[in-house]
């Protein structure tokens, strides 16, 4: 008697575990280059996530000559390792079952993140502002914010209207809108100059959806990853994004926001040059299909002089008195100082003790000098952020 109710109580609770209901925050339907990176990434950013592969494993197109960054950096470099080639090769060698495995042990090892396999979606459907989706093998997955990599079937059950999306765009300073970029530096035609923008992954008629429609694209998925994780993580809708905070965990996963082709990810300043770079307040130049910063290009009073009183009222009066074609390092901290309410020796005192350690500048310091773009987008970002000056979804300046 005992035996049978072992076996009864055993039977019950297997089916227990293929009806059970699973509520993530963040669910991800697709195993390819958008799908995983964007799984990988809400994951990363502290949400409970969930990827179903609808597949035995992972199906990944070789990775283009991008301007590697984020997710896609760490893949190649695990790829790379995997496959025993060294770091210092530009181009990796790629192979879908060396791709597989080293997705496979890297998803594993991410807390947050479950990956199912050989399981696909029956049913989906919405379920207040969420979504419900009943899978083959009798779970029910109930999330808080879908990311759908271009999948026409769910397209067509959940009456998705994907009709008005859009694809990545040529860099241009004549349109703000780079500013509220998200994805950059997909190598399209040979130029490294597209960007995306929060804006382009949303839909005003479905909340809490995530649409990529670009499922090659791992730089894609992974912005799509942190929009759904910033809703899942807050609670919030994602109409209510916050796209500084978005943009901000992008720069923290070491996520390239403009594509500057110079000043890689381990470069030492590359945060202040991507931060202050997407205000516009420090410029780039294209040059064959590349944007270069060209960080030691010395800065003048023409090159900042706008920009900066775009962004900050109590510039015209510094501006008005400063008579010089050129700013110097003494002007640029004096500037600082005198836009951004800093006590002018204590700030002095300050940079001098940082200017080799904090900011790994080679050079030494001397106030009289002109100083260079990488130099003035590092003493920006660290003392007076134009970053954080708030911008429509236009990329226009908010007073």
């Amino acid at each position: 008697m005992k035996r049978y109710l072992f076996l009864f109580s055993a039977f019950f609770f297997s089916f227990q575990l293929k009806a059970q209901t699973i509520k993530p925050d963040v669910f991800v339907v697709g195993n390819g280059n958008a799908a995983v990176a964007a799984a990988i990434q809400a994951a990363q950013s502290n949400v409970k996530t969930i990827l179903l592969l609808q597949s035995g494993g992972f199906d990944i197109e070789p990775i283009g000559k991008d301007l590697h960054s984020g997710v896609q950096a760490a893949f190649i470099k695990k790829l790379k390792a995997f496959q025993k080639q060294p770091d210092s090769i530009p181009d990796v060698k790629f192979d879908k079952q060396a791709a597989n495995e080293v997705l496979t042990k890297w998803t594993d090892s991410i807390k947050n993140l479950t990956v199912i396999k050989n399981v696909v979606w029956a049913k989906a459907d919405r379920s207040g502002k969420g979504w419900v989706f009943k899978l083959s093998d009798g779970k029910t997955i109930r999330p808080e914010v879908f990311i759908n990599v271009a999948d026409q079937k769910l397209n067509v059950a959940l009456k998705i209207d994907a009709s008005a999306s859009t694809t990545w765009n040529k860099f241009d300073y004549q349109n703000s809108i780079y500013k509220t970029n998200i994805a950059t530096g997909k190598n399209i035609d040979g130029s490294t100059n597209s960007i995306y923008s929060l804006y382009q992954l949303l839909m005003p008629t479905q909340e809490n959806l995530v649409y990529v429609n670009d499922a090659s694209s791992m730089l894609l998925g992974q912005s799509a990853g942190v929009i759904a994780a910033y809703a899942g993580f807050f609670n919030l809708k994602t109409s209510e994004s916050n796209l500084k905070k978005i943009q901000g965990e992008l720069i923290a996963f070491n996520t390239n926001l403009m594509p500057f082709a110079d000043v890689g990810v381990k470069d030492a300043n590359w945060k202040a040059v991507q931060m202050v770079g997407l205000t516009g307040v420090l410029k780039a130049e294209e040059v064959n299909g590349k944007l270069l910063f060209n960080a030691e290009k010395l800065v003048s009073t023409a090159d900042i002089r706008q920009p900066i009183k775009d962004h900050y009222y109590k510039a015209q009066i510094w501006f008005d008195d400063h008579k010089s074609e050129i700013i110097t390092i003494g002007a640029a901290i004096d500037m600082i100082c005198y836009v951004g309410n800093k006590a002018p020796e204590t700030t002095k005192k300050e940079v001098e003790k940082k200017w080799k350690t904090t900011y790994a500048f080679t050079s030494d310091l001397n106030l009289e000098r002109q100083i260079s773009k990488r130099e003035f987008a590092t003493l920006l970002q660290d003392y007076m952020p134009p970053f954080n000056v708030t911008i429509d979804k236009t990329g226009k300046i908010l007073r």
